[in-house]
């Protein structure tokens, strides 16, 4: 008591909470009305930090560093237990909405993928021939080699045929800002209809068939039948120039019962620009089995297996393989038990390719356009339809006497063959038979009404 202080203090306490984490702060205020204040429990400036709780492990990363592989660690999956899918909540995301960012709900509340065993009992629920992605491993290496797709943000995922939503989940995690999920399969709609109303418009759910839009005829038509003009309109998707960047990327796994007509029905209505092409390069990300995906990369003079799918093809697009999984890896489901399937028409040692197929922004010029782009196709496809033929004989055969001349202009011989030529070379022998004005379209007639829309190889 008679002792003298130069200055009086008082100590206030304050208590914080941010996520859980509380932390303590005291306030020495001074008579001159400074203040010193220190914290009793502050973070390290480091850029990871785990706090350990007796429930649950919470990471401070913006993207943890075990969530996800990159490219170069990409391997076949790793079949996980129903116990290893511990779920991760990212602390960070409290301070986004100080920072002005937006960031997707998923990135830091990742949606549960389930585990092999769940996500098989609900792809049982299909009574028809499909395979389905329900390891969530396989999930995240085809989401990783989707990254920068993602990251990109500029175009909408189309995803064919999700099923149980295990790589609809791993998109929505990895921070897809829209996916589109078309389902051709009632029984999976609820599902993912529950899904889509818990996010704020990451998600849409469409009772589609992917793989049979447009069919042929008018009309109307009833789900999962559908014309591509109404999807895109209901999607609020609109037509962008050619050489725009690629609008919408569809992801999803080509059907094995009818693969090959799938693709000749895409590539008729990649040169004519119909269907999905009308508003602009979309970008195919899809499964296909290995031995179609090496008909499409097959190179000239490989008499069995270049064939006039794969000259359209690598003319119109750029080609390129992402991965390899062995079938094995996929569920397949028979067309009427709805249990899975033994008998494949392919080896379970097969692989399933994904790839991703480009449409190039030089496709179309002057001479090619989408009017007489199937003049183009019908043309390879004559050319190519005996492979050890001489291309000067098959140009005679539409103008005689014009075979010469033309195969001057390409600097070939005379005995080169059709199956000699590269993709490049028939578009621009195309384009010299356009300039020329010596060629009548008689000869497509016929063909034209027998391969309109399907297409052979």
């Amino acid at each position: 008591m008679g002792q003298d202080y130069s200055y009086a203090s008082s100590l206030l306490v304050i208590m914080a909470a941010c996520g859980g984490c509380r932390f303590f702060v005291l306030t020495l205020r001074t008579l001159s009305g400074t203040s010193r204040s220190a914290s009793l429990c502050t973070l390290p400036s480091t850029t990871h930090r785990t706090l350990s709780t007796s429930v649950r492990t919470y990471s401070l990363d913006p993207f943890p560093s075990g969530s996800r592989k990159t490219p170069a660690q990409v391997g076949k999956p790793e079949w996980i237990s129903p116990s290893s899918g511990g779920v991760q909540r990212n602390l960070s995301a409290v301070a986004v909405p100080l920072q002005g960012q937006f960031r997707p709900l998923c990135r830091y509340d990742p949606l549960d993928l389930g585990d092999v065993d769940e996500n098989t009992q609900k792809a049982l629920a299909c009574k028809h021939l499909r395979r389905f992605i329900v390891n969530p491993s396989l999930a995240r290496i085809v989401t990783d080699h989707l990254a920068g797709d993602i990251d990109d943000g500029k175009a909408v995922i189309f995803e064919c045929n999700p099923g149980p939503g295990v790589l609809t989940r791993s998109l929505l995690n990895r921070g897809a800002q829209r996916v589109v999920a078309l389902e051709s399969d009632a029984n999976f709609l609820p599902e993912l209809k529950d899904l889509e109303q818990k996010l704020e418009g990451q998600l849409d759910v469409v009772h589609c068939d992917f793989f049979k839009l447009d069919p042929i005829g008018h009309g109307s038509m009833k789900p999962p039948a559908m014309y591509s003009e109404k999807l895109f309109s209901d999607l609020a998707i609109s037509e962008v120039p050619w050489s725009a960047d690629v609008p919408v990327k569809i992801v999803g796994i080509f059907s094995q019962r009818n693969e090959k007509n799938i693709m000749w029905k895409l590539i008729y209505n990649l040169f004519e620009r119909r269907s999905i092409f009308r508003y602009g390069r979309v970008e195919l990300i899809m499964f296909i089995s290995q031995k179609e995906y090496t008909k499409l990369v097959t190179r000239p003079r490989d008499y069995k297996n270049y064939q006039a799918f794969t000259v359209l093809w690598q003319m119109a697009c750029d080609i390129e393989l992402l991965h390899e999984e062995p079938l094995s890896s996929f569920l397949t489901v028979t067309k009427n038990s709805g249990r899975p399937s033994s008998k494949n028409t392919q080896s379970q040692s097969d692989n399933l390719c994904l790839v991703r197929i480009t449409p190039r922004e030089d496709l179309f010029n002057s001479h090619l356009t989408p009017l007489n782009g199937s003049t183009l196709v019908l043309m390879v496809k004559q050319c190519l339809a005996k492979r050890k033929s001489r291309l000067i004989e098959q140009i005679n055969s539409w103008s005689p006497g014009s075979g010469s001349e033309l195969i001057s202009k390409l600097s070939f011989l005379d005995d080169t063959m059709t199956g000699d030529v590269y993709p490049d070379e028939f578009k621009r022998l195309f384009e010299l038979m356009e300039q020329s004005g010596s060629f009548t379209q008689s000869w497509l007639y016929e063909e034209t009404l027998e391969t309109t829309n399907t297409g052979h190889a």
